[in-house]
């Protein structure tokens, strides 16, 4: 690759860096690591943003690794510091909302398959098991999508007033509940199946039909209403 280095700060200033590449191909068709490399904007002395960025990969374990980390993990990173650890989390956080928005209220929600693949987005990379409930209207129009509780490896703690209290106040005829499993298996655990019960259970009493409980995994979900236990229509 013959490109030229800006001898202050490292950057890639050649028209075969990833700005050109971009330009040429369209963002499709670059790399994860020019990617990174465009948001970093500049590396450090004997060390072009490609670089760093390759580095950032490998030190995390790939972009959801790097998507996860947290700001104070990034800015300690050689060659990163507090204002490009800034710019990363913020762009990560876009992509996020992005996503998010897919399913922005008053969207109406048609298969199981659409509240995975907010949560999965939402998710991923993160350490940290996560509940989600997503509100509905009467035909299954989304209100608000909450996350309702955040726990550690092993779980994410929740009680059925966390869910129907804001179901309650928000006016909600229904909700579709789901959490991701940090471990990338989607297989529901005994927990899983105890919450799946109570929160029915509360459904009913408080006249709030809860369609679905997913599990979300890295490239696939588990949904009890697959089971029988419930009914998305």
């Amino acid at each position: 690759m013959q490109c030229m280095e800006d001898a202050s700060d490292g950057s890639v200033v050649g028209r075969h860096g990833p700005r050109e590449r971009l330009r040429q191909l369209g963002e499709p068709r670059l790399g994860d690591a020019e990617c990174l490399a465009l948001v970093l904007r500049t590396g450090t002395r004997g060390e072009p943003a490609e670089l760093v960025a390759q580095r950032l990969l490998r030190r995390f374990g790939g972009l959801p690794g790097v998507a996860a980390a947290s700001l104070h993990e990034l800015a300690g990173e050689r060659g990163i510091g507090p204002v490009r650890a800034a710019a990363l989390v913020a762009a990560f956080g876009l992509a996020r909302r992005l996503v998010e928005a897919s399913l922005r209220p008053g969207t109406r929600v048609r298969n199981a398959g659409c509240v995975a693949r907010v949560v999965r987005d939402s998710a991923r990379g993160s350490r940290r098991e996560s509940f989600y409930a997503m509100l509905l209207d009467t035909r299954h129009r989304v209100l608000a999508l909450h996350v309702v509780s955040t726990g550690g490896l092993d779980g994410a703690p929740v009680h059925p007033r966390e869910v129907f209290s804001p179901a309650i106040r928000d006016g909600a005829a229904a909700v579709v509940v789901a959490h991701n499993h940090p471990s990338g298996d989607p297989t529901p655990s005994a927990e899983d199946r105890l919450v799946t019960a109570r929160l029915r259970e509360a459904g009913q009493l408080v006249g709030i039909a809860v369609l679905d409980h997913l599990v979300v995994g890295d490239d696939r979900y588990y949904s009890f209403a697959d089971e029988a236990f419930f009914s998305f229509r």
